[in-house]
């Protein structure tokens, strides 16, 4: 053996004769001297000292393999990816409110929704698995995450003479600015996901499984955008100032005022969004390193899916609310990797610990719905119009796995 590794760069075939005639002695090395002392225990003792025939020792019958597996965990993923939409900009505060609106698209980025960071978020996972003798085998499982959110709040920046313009667009009419100049704006996004899949199994060897099924995912995504502290007072300013004919000093932000009382309003941008993916995926499962107690399996799985998408919005435009959904097919695809260490607690009992990654491309999030959403205002009806959903966007989903498995 020492010479067939020193052989390794310059004969990689003589490496590989060298593992494998142990795989195949093996056999012949156990089967051997078993059957050459079957053979001597046939012959009578004789004068010559041959060995006399002995009772043979009841073998014990084998163990069968266990037929069912239930596994019980607790599943902790974390969301990254997302879609590049601006959220917040800056402008001068001195600006005169009615041009902040063809400068919002050129205001200074202050918050972009692939910033938001949502942190972990847990649910069940449990999965129940039947082995057949034959090497083929089925198992169903299912987990679901709850929701996972991110807020974050932007101003105001600074005392009410010099604090600037937070400012939000969307195409069409809309424009978000805040109120008063004590206010900042704040946005939320929330996400879940949920998952069912049927899988057939079949060992390629005790190591190895080739694996092959359906798969259901939900994917729901919720973004919602508001101005905090609420308003103290009615921003009724706002109408004179756009219609002014001349610039006025109370049209900054700094110089805005107003007596009335305010009500409670919406918040100005909600956008929700749910992708179905029904879909097919192949996969394999395989045993990587056993010593004693201690096991290590890695799990990988792909698949196209159709991704049967919606988005839904909530539009505030001079405080009054208007509604817009769109829905459309594309096509998706899933990928699931998984690394799980295990350790037998007792006969059929084991402790597992687990690394999972879920990669999902071909999704609409809700922020990516802002740039699909038409709004019109006067001197037109005012009216917000999805123009479709979009579809372009990926996420990735990793954590760790904690539970235990049952096999009898």
């Amino acid at each position: 053996m020492r010479t067939c590794l020193a052989s390794f760069r310059p004969r990689p075939r003589l490496v590989a004769a060298c593992f494998l005639y142990p795989l195949f002695a093996a056999p012949l090395l156990i089967v051997g001297p078993a059957g050459a002392q079957e053979g001597l225990s046939g012959w009578p003792a004789g004068a010559d000292g041959s060995p006399a025939a002995t009772a043979q020792k009841p073998v014990d019958p084998p163990q069968s393999a266990p037929r069912w597996t239930f596994s019980a965990e607790t599943i902790v993923l974390g969301r990254t990816g997302g879609v590049n939409q601006p959220l917040v900009g800056l402008l001068p505060g001195g600006m005169q409110f009615d041009t902040t609106k063809s400068a919002a698209a050129l205001a200074a980025g202050a918050f972009n929704s692939n910033q938001f960071w949502q942190g972990f978020s847990a649910g069940p996972k449990v999965s129940v698995t039947y082995h057949d003798p034959s090497g083929v085998g089925v198992e169903f499982s299912y987990f679901n995450i709850f929701t996972q959110s991110a807020t974050k709040t932007v101003g105001p920046t600074g005392p009410p003479d010099t604090a600037d313009w937070l400012v939000m667009y969307a195409p069409g009419a809309f424009w978000q600015t805040q109120d008063f100049p004590y206010q900042g704006m704040a946005w939320k996004d929330s996400t879940n996901l949920y998952s069912a899949e049927a899988t057939g199994r079949l060992d390629l060897s005790p190591r190895v499984t080739v694996l092959g099924g359906l798969r259901w995912l939900q994917l729901n995504d919720t973004l919602v955008g508001w101005l905090t502290p609420a308003d103290r007072n009615a921003p009724s300013w706002k109408t004179p100032c756009l219609m002014a004919t001349s610039p006025s000093s109370s049209c900054t932000l700094s110089g805005v005022s107003s007596t009335d009382a305010a009500s409670p309003y919406p918040p100005f941008w909600t956008a929700k969004t749910q992708n179905n993916l029904y879909g097919g995926q192949i996969g394999v499962d395989a045993k990587l390193l056993e010593l004693g107690r201690f096991s290590i399996d890695g799990l990988i799985k792909a698949g196209l899916f159709d991704n049967n998408a919606t988005q839904s919005a909530l539009v505030s435009m001079a405080k009054k609310l208007y509604p817009t959904q769109a829905a459309t097919n594309a096509a998706a695809f899933v990928g699931e990797a998984e690394l799980q260490l295990k350790y037998q607690l007792a006969k059929g009992l084991a402790f597992k610990l687990g690394y999972e990654a879920l990669w999902l491309d071909g999704v609409a999030l809700a922020p990516g719905q802002i740039r699909e959403t038409y709004t019109t205002g006067p001197p037109q009806a005012v009216t917000a119009r999805a123009l479709g959903v979009n579809t372009g966007s990926n996420a990735l989903f990793q954590g760790a796995t904690l539970g235990l498995e049952s096999s009898f």
